[in-house]
């Protein structure tokens, strides 16, 4: 499920609530180590949306995000592009290295010094639970053009329930105030792990059959809405009594079967085709065909125009060696006067 452009472009992301201890430096294995806890930490623990920005040197992020997703803003301008590479980690297991250096916050720092590394276990491990360091690098000038705020400021309040993203309560929201027993929790798809649970703004939920049971209340009052319109524009009269039905009944919705979303699937892609081949089965069958490209120029002024740029050639020719004559001629009267004088002294 993607995130809402709105939620990317402000830089939320789900993250694990707990902080991590900073240090300085991360090297592999402690990150290798730190991504094989997360996995068993996050079947029990919810994640949060939240915000990622100005963090301090060795400061630490867990964060839940697919590969195909940037990485959230986080603050900083970074002037270099990030690097990726992929090594062994032991035990059968990949891990993903991203780094991007010479990084500042605009109006905070006076070189580019800051570092940033994503860790995420490609194999053997949960690919899209990404660890976050920043670290000291080293210091590099801020190009003045790129001294610009990274995001808007400031940040809009983020009230959206926390989540679980792995492990049985998977998709299952917690709502401030409330325990577990208050939030609704169903088994996602086995077939997409990590990926079904409700995003900021999408107002919908995220597990399978919820989602379903959403559907199913929306057709059902598309489909009863169209009836009423049919039924009214075949001679009901509009001022008469009418039965109002609630469209948006939570019980309804929970009690609405497969087949009976499927039958007004088909109702609905029945006339959605029927609009879009109505006209190529009743229309003009025997239309004349279009007209050649070429029917905008005629033959006969092409014609003279071919005939006027063949005189035009010819003459331009003719005038060429009028002057290549004229200059061979020159050359031979061209006779030098010693030449005249030497032959009169000897005759």
């Amino acid at each position: 499920m993607a995130l809402p452009a709105q939620a990317q472009a402000e830089g939320l992301c789900l993250r694990l609530p707990d902080p991590l201890g900073p240090q300085p430096q991360l090297n592999h294995e402690t990150a290798v180590g730190l991504l094989l806890r997360a996995i068993n930490l996050s079947q029990t623990t919810p994640f949060v949306w939240g915000y990622i920005d100005r963090p301090t040197d060795g400061q630490m992020f867990l964060i839940f995000q697919t590969p195909q997703l940037p990485f959230p803003l986080d603050g900083i301008v970074y002037q270099d592009r990030e690097q990726r590479f992929s090594m062994a980690a032991g035990a059968g297991r990949e891990l993903e290295v991203a780094e991007v250096k010479f990084g500042f916050i605009p109006g905070v720092d006076q070189v580019a010094f800051r570092v940033r590394r994503r860790y995420r276990l490609q194999k053997g491990g949960h690919p899209q639970l990404v660890l976050v360091h920043y670290s000291r690098g080293q210091p590099n000038p801020i190009i003045p053009s790129m001294n610009q705020p990274a995001r808007n400021y400031p940040l809009r309040p983020v009230n959206e329930p926390a989540i679980f993203v792995m492990g049985e309560r998977q998709g299952q929201k917690v709502f401030p105030n409330t325990a577990g027993p208050g939030s609704v929790s169903i088994p996602p798809a086995p077939d997409r792990p990590g990926m079904n649970f409700g995003m900021p703004g999408m107002g919908m939920p995220g597990n399978p059959q919820a989602m379903l049971a959403h559907q199913n209340s929306n057709m059902e009052a598309l489909e009863r809405r169209a009836q009423r319109d049919r039924g009214m524009s075949m001679g009901q009269r509009p001022g008469g009594p009418r039965i109002v039905e609630d469209d948006d009944s939570a019980d309804e919705s929970e009690t609405i079967s497969t087949r009976t979303l499927a039958l007004t699937r088909y109702r609905r892609n029945h006339e959605f085709m029927n609009e879009v081949f109505m006209y190529a089965a009743f229309g003009d069958k025997e239309a004349s065909p279009p007209p050649s490209p070429f029917s905008a120029f005629k033959l006969s002024d092409l014609e003279d125009k071919v005939a006027k740029l063949t005189a035009e050639v010819e003459e331009l020719k003719a005038k060429s060696a009028a002057r290549k004559q004229a200059a061979a001629e020159g050359e031979v009267r061209d006779v030098p006067m010693d030449g005249l004088a030497i032959s009169d002294s000897i005759s």
